[in-house]
């Protein structure tokens, strides 16, 4: 990198955020089988856009991105790669062959015809499974699905113990077998986890073992997957049960193709990749909106912005490398599903003073038309200009920047694809902000400091 080159490219940046050029809205929609995507970017402009996208040349970010494919060591301050897309390629070799992995546990499990399946986990290893349940949920299932996270027994007394003694599944996923939320809820089973009602899923297949899981429980995944990526290896093996989880990886793995490709439709993808990315640095270095919202409007997404307050957090919740022209990283993100939220926190959004920008999530589905109208509307409303009102009763803030996301279709597939999208949206960012969005060292620091306050 040019560091002096990309000192003019921040200076051009900071310059434009005085002037009143950036008033105009970025227009950008991105159309296509899965995702329709439209910008109300207030306050950031083509003028911006380009500066950015010069420093994305300058970085070299799309070399980091097959970098990335290729199997490179883009977690560097860990010295690996980061593997989790392997799963969802479309050839994928044995070791990230979901369906082989997979395919004779899913046997048994159907065979066994179990009443509960009980996940534990926490992290990557709680919202992801959760996210993929939730959305896919069967209401003719004959199966019940529980996911605890483990810290607190009253959780545990709550979901698990009413279901001792009937015909359940335990399923541990853990990439490390030490998150001590999960150990716990291992030791209070007890008894009742024997080698035929419980499986392990994880990286430390030794440690399964010493914990007494069978050879046959044990279901690995790669040192390579970090856990907020996990979503597409066997820790979503719940998801994977009653429904087709390779339309999932199937998704994730367009986006990919699209990504590092350099077909006509592949720059388009790039361009709405860029936007978001772009958008995020602008908005939180240089018009002080260090908060986004991310609300969807479909029930089958209500935990959508618990998973991506995790994928977007830990990648970018870090500080500013030295060798950065940007100070401030990653927003924080709040959020949930749209139609509590209007009656929750919009007040916040729509005459508070709080700056924050908007992502919308919908699949416009035939059976909710208020849901639909909400999220339009929303959008539209945030979105708008400021109009003056003699009544302060009618006035909102409107200008916020908005992102809007629309599923044609509430499927795996569709899933697969906005997730990937997220990812490499992290990615991007990540790499014009020059911090590692693989690693997670704040996390481990708490946990060290809960150690010790254990032991006294």
């Amino acid at each position: 990198m040019n560091k002096k080159r990309a000192q003019q490219i921040f200076n051009a940046l900071n310059t434009t955020s005085k002037k009143t050029i950036q008033k105009k809205k970025f227009s950008f929609s991105y159309n296509s089988d899965f995702l329709d995507y439209k910008s109300y970017l207030s306050d950031f402009s083509a003028v911006q856009y380009q500066l950015f996208d010069d420093l994305f040349n300058e970085l070299a970010v799309q070399d980091s991105i097959q970098n990335l494919f290729a199997g490179g060591m883009v977690n560097y301050t860990e010295n690996r790669p980061a593997l989790h897309h392997l799963y969802r390629a479309h050839n994928p070799i044995p070791e990230f062959n979901f369906r082989k992995i997979c395919a004779p546990l899913l046997q048994q499990i159907k065979k066994a015809k179990y009443q509960n399946i009980i996940t534990f986990g926490i992290g990557g290893s709680y919202e992801g499974p959760k996210l993929l349940q939730e959305f896919s949920f069967n209401p003719s299932s004959n199966i019940s699905y529980s996911f605890v996270s483990g810290p607190d027994k009253d959780e545990f007394n709550t979901i698990v113990k009413p279901l001792l003694g009937q015909k359940n599944l335990y399923i541990f996923a853990s990439k490390s077998l030490a998150t001590d939320e999960t150990l716990s809820c291992l030791k209070w089973l007890g008894k009742n986890r024997t080698e035929k009602n419980s499986i392990v899923i994880t990286a430390n297949a030794k440690g399964a073992r010493d914990l007494g899981f069978a050879h046959k429980s044990i279901v690995p995944f790669s040192e390579s997957v970090g856990g907020r990526y996990s979503i597409w290896s066997p820790i979503s093996l719940t998801a994977a049960i009653e429904n087709n989880f390779m339309g999932f990886l199937q998704g994730g793995s367009l986006a990919d193709r699209l990504i590092s490709s350099t077909s006509l439709e592949a720059r388009k993808y790039q361009k709405l990749i860029k936007t978001l990315a772009f958008s995020d640095i602008w908005f939180s270095n240089f018009c002080d909106k260090k908060n986004r919202v991310v609300l969807s409007y479909n029930w089958k997404l209500r935990s959508f912005a618990n998973y991506i307050q995790q994928l977007e957090m830990e990648s970018l919740g870090k500080p500013s490398n030295a060798e950065s022209i940007f100070h401030k990283t990653g927003q924080t993100i709040f959020g949930g599903f749209g139609s509590t939220a209007q009656h929750s926190y919009f007040q916040l959004l729509h005459q508070g003073t709080s700056q924050c920008s908007a992502d919308i999530i919908y699949s416009p589905t035939a059976q909710s038309p208020l849901t639909n109208a909400q999220a339009k509307g929303q959008a539209s409303l945030l979105s708008s200009s400021q109009k003056e009102s003699s009544d302060l009763r009618e006035l909102t803030n409107g200008n916020i920047p908005v992102n809007l996301f629309v599923l044609p279709k509430l499927s795996l597939k569709e899933l697969g694809f906005l997730l990937a999208t997220w990812e490499h949206r992290v990615f991007v960012t990540a790499r014009l902000l020059q911090i590692n969005p693989f690693d997670q060292f704040g996390v481990a620091a708490g946990k060290a400091v809960a150690q010790k306050f254990l032991k006294k």
